[in-house]
C-alpha cells in the first residue's frame, strides 16, 4: 500500500521515524476512539437520541408514561424537525418520542427503535393524538446537544438527560432519587475521551497500524453500501441517488467512477433521511457523516481494483480525519457536517490515487477553501443534495492535490499549516456561525 509517486520514499521514511514515537497505548487509544465514534445507527441521530432518552426515562419509570415532557437545545430541535422516522412514514419528533416510550430499548443505543412495528406506530399515533407529549426549547444553555426527558405516570416521575454526545447520559432520576449524575462532569469527560490528534498523526496511524487491529472499519463499507443499494429501486426522499443512477448518469455525467460515487452516497442519504428502517454506520454522531466518509472511498477502491488492505487503510484515514476535525468543531453546529465528512473521503481518495501525506494535506486545504460556510438547516431529505455537493468537491480536491495544486496561505482562511487551516474551519463553524444558527432556527420555526 505504498504510494506510487516520486516523494513516496521520503514520505515512508518520515512515517517510520514518527511511528516509533507512537506508543502501543496511544495506538490503542486511537482505536478505542474510532470504535466509540463509528457506530451503527437507524434513522437520523438527533430524533433517535431523543427516542433513546425517552426509552431510558420510561425504563426508569417502570411503566408506560401517561405524559412525556421534552426539553431540547436549539440544534437538536433544528435537526429533528423535518426528517423521516424509521418504519413510520412520518417525520419529526412526536412519533420518535412516542415509539421511544412504547417500544424503545436503551440498550440498543442509536438503534433504539429497531423493534418498532406497524402496531406500535398505530399506538404511537394514538399517544400523540391524546396530546400526551410536550416539546419545548431548553432556554439558557450553552450545550448544543442537550436532551431532557421527564416521564410521568400518576404521582411517579422519571427524568433522563443526554448532553455532549448522542448516547451520553449525564443524569437519571426516578422515584424521588437520583440514580446517576454527571451533570458537571460532562465537558470534563469529553476532554478525557479526546485523543490529541494532528493530520500527520491521523495519516501515520492509518498507514502503519497493524491491519488486524483496524479491520473492523470494513463494517462501514458493508452497512453503508447496503443502505445505498436499497435506495436504487425505491422512491426515498428526493430520489437523488436513483436519479443519478438512471438516464442522467449516461446522458450527462457518464457511467464513471465519479457518477457512481455521487449516486451511491446520495442514495444512502435518501434512504436514511426518508426514514428507511436500514442501519448505517455513523461517524461522530451523524449517519450522513458516516455515509460521506465511507462510500466515495469504497466506490473508488472497488472500481480501481484496490486490495483489501488499501481499502481498510483508506477508510481508516477518512473516518479518523472526520473524527479529528469534529473534535474541535463539536457534535452539532451551524456548519453542515458533510463538509467535514467529505474532507475525510477526499483524503482517502487522494491516498488511493497514490498520494503522499503532503498531497493528502493539499486535499484538505482545497476542501476547506471551497466548502467552508455551507449551513446546516436541519436533517431532512434535501441533505442528499449537500452530501452530493460535498463528495463531488472531495473528488475535485483530490484531483487537484494529485497535480500538486493547493490553495495557498495568501488566499482567504487557508494557513500554511494544514492543522491551523482545520482550526480556522472549526472556529468559523463553532463560533463565527452562532448567529447564523439562531437565524436558521428562527426561519425554520417561523414557518410552522
Amino acid at each position: 500500500s505504498t504510494p506510487s509517486n516520486s516523494s513516496a520514499a521520503s514520505d515512508v521514511y518520515k512515517r517510520q521515524i514518527y511511528i516509533c514515537d507512537m506508543t502501543e497505548a496511544e495506538r490503542k487509544q486511537i482505536i478505542d476512539l474510532v470504535q466509540r465514534e463509528v457506530v451503527p445507527a437507524i434513522g437520523c441521530t438527533e430524533p433517535i437520541a431523543v427516542a433513546l432518552c425517552v426509552a431510558k426515562a420510561t425504563e426508569t419509570l417502570g411503566t408506560r408514561p401517561e405524559k412525556i415532557n421534552v426539553l431540547l437545545s436549539a440544534n437538536i430541535l433544528k435537526n429533528a424537525m423535518g426528517v423521516g422516522i424509521p418504519g413510520t412514514g412520518m417525520i419529526g419528533l412526536p412519533i420518535a418520542i412516542a415509539l421511544g416510550a412504547l417500544v424503545g430499548k436503551s440498550e440498543y443505543q442509536l438503534e433504539v427503535l429497531k423493534d418498532s412495528n406497524p402496531a406500535a406506530v398505530d399506538e404511537g399515533k394514538r399517544f400523540i393524538a391524546e396530546k400526551r407529549i410536550n416539546i419545548s426549547l431548553k432556554e439558557n444553555i450553552s450545550e448544543k446537544l442537550y436532551i431532557e426527558v421527564c416521564c410521568e405516570s400518576g404521582e411517579n416521575k422519571a427524568t433522563a438527560i443526554i448532553a455532549g454526545g448522542h448516547t451520553t447520559f449525564i443524569y437519571i432520576a426516578g422515584n424521588g432519587g437520583i440514580l446517576f449524575s454527571r451533570q458537571n462532569a460532562s465537558s470534563e469527560e469529553t476532554k478525557e475521551q479526546t485523543v490529541d490528534l494532528t493530520l500527520r498523526k491521523v495519516y501515520d496511524f492509518a498507514m502503519d497500524a497493524p491491519l488486524d487491529e483496524i479491520r473492523f472499519i470494513l463494517e462501514t463499507a458493508r452497512l453503508n453500501k447496503a443502505a445505498a443499494e436499497s435506495s436504487f429501486d425505491k422512491n426515498y426522499g428526493h430520489g437523488l441517488g436513483r436519479m443519478l443512477r438512471g438516464t442522467y448518469e449516461h446522458k450527462i455525467l457518464g457511467d464513471s467512477v465519479f457518477s457512481h460515487i455521487l449516486s451511491y452516497t446520495s442514495g444512502a442519504c435518501d434512504a436514511r433521511m426518508a426514514g428507511a428502517m436500514i442501519p448505517v454506520m455513523s461517524n461522530s454522531g451523524s449517519g450522513n457523516q458516516g455515509i460521506s466518509a465511507t462510500l466515495p472511498v469504497l466506490v473508488y477502491a472497488e472500481e480501481n481494483g484496490k486490495s483489501e488492505e488499501e481499502l481498510i487503510r483508506a477508510l481508516m484515514l477518512s473516518h479518523l480525519t472526520v473524527i479529528y476535525i469534529k473534535q474541535s468543531l463539536g457534535r452539532l453546529s451551524a456548519l453542515c457536517g458533510c463538509v467535514v465528512a467529505a474532507t475525510g473521503s477526499s483524503c482517502g481518495i487522494t491516498w488511493l490515487m497514490g498520494g503522499t501525506y503532503e498531497q493528502v494535506a493539499f486535499a484538505v486545504q482545497n476542501m476547506i477553501a471551497n466548502l467552508t460556510g455551507m449551513i446546516c438547516d436541519g436533517a431532512k431529505p434535501s441533505c442528499a443534495l449537500k452530501v452530493t455537493t460535498g463528495v463531488s468537491t472531495a473528488v475535485l480536491s483530490a484531483i487537484m492535490a494529485m497535480e500538486n495544486r493547493c490553495v495557498t496561505s495568501v488566499e482567504g482562511i487557508i494557513d500554511e499549516d494544514v492543522d491551523q487551516s482545520i482550526r480556522n474551519l472549526t472556529k468559523i463553524g463553532s463560533k463565527g456561525m452562532d448567529e447564523t444558527d439562531k437565524l436558521v432556527l428562527e426561519i425554520m420555526t417561523g414557518k410552522q
